[in-house]
Formats: C-alpha cells, structure tokens, sequence
C-alpha cells in the first residue's frame, strides 16, 4: 500500500473515531500543533525574561554575589515555573478544547475543586506560605539559611519548595509550608568570631596586642580586603577557661565571607604567637592513682 494511502487511512480511522470528517481531523491536529507550537515560543520569551532579569542586576564581579543578584536570581527561577506551569496548563486546555466541549467541565470545576480542596490544603499553604516568602524577600537564592531543622546554600526557589545544599552535598527539599522560623546567615552583612586561647603564664597584654596587631594586618591584607565591611574589634578577655584564658575577636564581613575569613585569621594567629612564643595550651589531665595493700606499683605489675 503506497504511504499516502497509508496517512490518508489512518486519518480515516481517527475521523470514525471521532464521527467527523479526515478534513475536521487533519484542522484539529494543526491547530493542536499551533497550539504547542505557541506555547513553546511563549516559554521562551518566558525564558528570555528571566535572563533579562538576571542580567540586569549582575555586576560583572564573580567572586561574590551581592543581595540585588541573589534577589534576581530568585524572580528569574520563579518566573521560569510559574511561567511553565501555566503555559502548560492552558496548552492543554486549549488541546482538549479542539476535541471536547470543555466548557461543561469548567462550570463543574467548582464541584470538583471543593471534592479536592480537603486533600491539598497542605499545597495551598505552600504556595502561600511561598508567596510571602517572596514578597518580604526572607531569603534569596545563594543565601546561606537555617529552616525547618536544616541549614544549607538556598540552591531554588518555588511558590511549593525551596531547595537547600549542605555542607555534606545532601539537597533538602522543604515545603514552604514547614518553614515557621528562617535564620538567614549571609543578609546584609555578616560576622566572624575568632576566639584564640593563651597560657594563665602568658603577658596578657602583650598576647592582646600581639592579636590586635595581627587583625590589623589582616584587614590591610589586599588579598583579603574586599571581604571586610565596617569595624572588625578585638573584644579582650571572654573567659577564664581550665586550661587558659580565652581572647574574643569579631570581624564583620560581606555576606557569606565570615566562614573563610574566620579560618584564615586562625592561620595567621597560630603562627604569630609561636613566632612571639606566647603559649597556646591545650588540654592536660593529670591522674593521681592510689595503690591500696602491700604491694608496690612494681609488684603489682
């Protein structure tokens, strides 16, 4: 059988399906191709906005990301769901619609929305929950945050969930309707607190200018400048601990540069105090045993 004949009996057979006629069938299926065709050429303007956005707010600076990109970053994806979803969903509406009456279905809707409304209360109270999130700008994509129990890098943003990766690679997916209380760790600014522990038998006052003098090093440092904002203080004496007395320094950063620049002041004190020989203990223990009975430690061995 020639593959016209092919075609054209398949077209035949959807037409009796259908009780219409091959030419009716062969309208539908174009429109239906016109139809996804669209949608797919409104997703990529939907695409296209989103990296407009994101553009306009990069600074060109990649080293770090500034709370206007992390804003960005975070409509851009939000935009690119809500706008899939959507174009989705009438894409289908509009193909159904070229083979049903869809209109009786939609009267219904309000019936079968009230069936379903019981069993996704919980997604309408993410979505919400999501909204808010978004309007009060809680958190941003790049953000550092603590959530329902879990803390980690904000990696996505939804209306339904947002997506954290810890330290240990593990992604948590958190409905937005879990999140009560959220603790955002890189907004704005950020703190370092760098605590270093000298000898009961050191000068203290010599150790506390000795780090005084480091910190300042540190900040002129210009490989480590940028990541500085506003006043870094050595505070003094934070404790008489067991084994020491304990030195309290704070250093303000950029958001999410307290964690690398707390270990790299850590380096440079650790070899600045050994260079000034000034003592950093550790924990001792000194154990007294007492031998009972008329055997020496010698003979009891």
């Amino acid at each position: 059988m020639p593959q016209n004949e092919i075609v054209g009996d398949i077209f035949g057979r959807i037409a009796e399906s259908f009780g219409t006629s091959r030419g009716l069938v062969l309208a539908q299926l174009i429109r239906v191709a016109a139809i996804w065709l669209a949608a797919w050429v409104a997703y990529q303007v939907v695409r296209r906005i989103a990296s407009r956005i994101v553009k306009s707010v990069d600074d060109g600076d990649d080293t770090t990301m500034t709370a206007a990109e992390k804003r960005g970053h975070t409509v851009a994806q939000l935009v690119r769901s809500v706008g899939r979803i959507l174009i989705v969903a009438f894409a289908l509406l509009a193909t159904a619609g070229q083979f049903i009456a869809i209109a009786p279905l939609l009267a219904g809707a309000g019936i079968f929305g009230l069936a379903i409304s019981f069993g996704s209360q919980s997604l309408v109270k993410d979505i919400i929950a999501g909204f808010f999130v978004l309007v009060e700008n809680q958190f941003a994509v790049g953000d550092v945050i603590e959530a329902a129990g879990k803390s980690g890098v904000v990696e996505r943003m939804t209306l339904r969930v947002v997506m954290l990766r810890d330290l240990r690679g593990t992604l948590h997916v958190i409905p937005n309707g879990q999140i009560t209380t959220v603790s955002n760790l890189t907004r704005s600014w950020s703190r370092a607190v760098v605590e270093v522990t000298v000898g009961y038998g050191s000068d203290l006052d010599r150790a506390i200018g000795i780090v005084k003098d480091e910190l300042r090093r540190f900040r002129e440092d210009p490989a480590w400048r940028a990541r500085f904002e506003g006043e870094s203080e050595v505070l003094g004496v934070e404790e008489l601990a067991e084994n020491g007395v304990v030195i309290r320094t704070v250093v303000r950063t950029v958001p999410g540069a307290q964690w690398e620049s707390a270990r790299e002041f850590r380096r440079r004190l650790k070899n600045r105090l050994d260079t000034e020989g000034v003592e950093i203990p550790y924990p001792q223990r000194t154990v007294h045993v007492r031998h009972h009975g008329a055997f020496s430690p010698a003979e009891g061995a």
